[in-house]
């Protein structure tokens, strides 16, 4: 693989350390800025609505620079968002640099996909976008566990302070490892905009929408649910979230895999799954030991559709994938904001810590739906028109094959 990627991969490792962090923070930011916990998951709505709306944005403004100069100044914005929320005086200055980062989000793994789908050969293109978001997987194992202990034994702002400097280190990455690729000939904004004319780059946004929610619906609130109902110590959340991770790693892997082998065979599989796993979690989530496997199947299933939904949209693209890709990325982030907030209507309605599990089963169901869907579709345009021959004299069949 390409050193490229390495590059990418570090960039991702600190978006996602930010994106994730939050999770195992909730308690201790709500109680500082003196918030229920329902609010402060406007804290993870905020962010991802930011991605939804700043992967357009960003994209569409970075349409005359080059990918490379791009990657670097979305680096850049991400550490300005991570140092607001750091020195944030008030829940609502915190918020807002919660959105201030979030706006890089969606670009980078945008941008970064296309980037990384050039590098390698068209057989490779799944590999190589899970190669990169192994730096999103791998932070779920190393920096948001770590960012979670320090922000429980020191305080969460200096966990945002680190992770500022890991935007810093990104950015090197970036700088140093990312060639520079000339942009596609008389590829402007419009072109990239008729991408989305295409129903199969609808119907494969919608399904990130759907399936990514799924998974968020339950770890959104992961510390509560853990904390108070599977009677687990406050720190050991850090440990869960690490199984989590190790689960998003796998899962990442194994879906690039198989997606560019068998893309919507991998899509039934994961999503069917997932549907499965998140409605069991109201009824595991009561045991420890079932709870923690649960947490580690959830993040595979999750993960494994990531890199087969982010392909399927770069090849209906046809050509102007760049906005598409980023759009996407805004996609699994209006699922997050989406099921965060429904995760946070049942729990506010008084059905308990377990009722975003189900919350979550539905939109991961929904999401094979449209699997199922978006597959016909597909063969019914793909079917050769039939051909009568008998409508043709029969002098005239012979001409034609003289």
């Amino acid at each position: 693989m390409p050193l490229a990627l390495l590059a990418l991969a570090i960039g991702a490792f600190g978006i996602g350390t930010t994106e994730f962090v939050i999770m195992g923070l909730l308690p201790e930011v709500a109680g500082d800025f003196g918030v229920s916990i329902p609010t402060a998951g406007f804290l993870v709505t905020g962010y991802a609505l930011g991605v939804m709306f700043g992967a357009p944005l960003m994209t569409a403004l970075g349409t005359k620079v080059s990918r490379k100069r791009m990657l670097m100044l979305l680096m850049g914005l991400f550490i300005v968002g991570n140092l607001l929320s750091a020195l944030a005086p008030a829940f609502a200055v915190m918020l807002i640099g919660r959105v201030v980062a979030s706006l890089a989000h969606g670009a980078f793994f945008g941008i970064g996909s296309v980037v990384a789908a050039d590098l390698v050969a068209p057989d490779k293109k799944a590999g190589a976008i899970a190669m990169m978001f192994t730096g999103l997987t791998v932070a779920n194992v190393v920096g948001v566990p770590l960012g979670t202990l320090v922000g429980q034994s020191v305080g969460w702002r200096v966990t945002f302070g680190i992770v500022a400097a890991l935007g810093v280190v990104g950015l090197l990455g970036v700088a140093k490892l990312v060639p520079e690729i000339p942009r596609a000939e008389g590829v402007h904004l419009r072109h990239e905009m008729a991408a989305f004319k295409n129903a199969q780059v609808l119907l494969a946004m919608a399904m990130t929408v759907l399936g990514f929610g799924g998974v968020f619906a339950a770890i959104t609130y992961i510390a509560p649910m853990m904390t108070h109902v599977a009677d687990f110590d406050d720190g050991t959340v850090t440990w869960l979230l690490v199984l989590f991770g190790l689960g998003m790693v796998g899962g990442n892997l194994v879906g690039g895999r198989f997606a560019d082998r068998a893309l919507m065979p991998m899509l039934y599989v994961s999503l069917g799954a997932l549907a499965v796993v998140l409605a069991l979690f109201t009824l595991t989530a009561h045991q420890k030991a079932l709870a923690a496997v649960t947490i580690v199947l959830i993040g595979a299933l999750g993960f494994a559709t990531v890199p087969p939904l982010q392909k399927r949209v770069l090849d209906q693209a046809h050509g102007a994938p760049t906005l598409a890709s980023a759009v996407n990325i805004g996609a699994f982030n209006l699922g997050n904001a989406l099921s965060a907030w429904l995760g946070g209507l049942v729990i506010s309605a008084g059905f308990g810590y377990t009722a975003p599990n189900l919350v979550g089963a539905g939109l991961a169901a929904a999401a094979l739906l449209l699997a199922f869907l978006s597959a016909a579709l597909e063969r019914r345009h793909n079917t050769p028109s039939t051909v009568v021959t008998q409508a043709v004299p029969t002098d005239q069949r012979a001409d034609v094959h003289q």
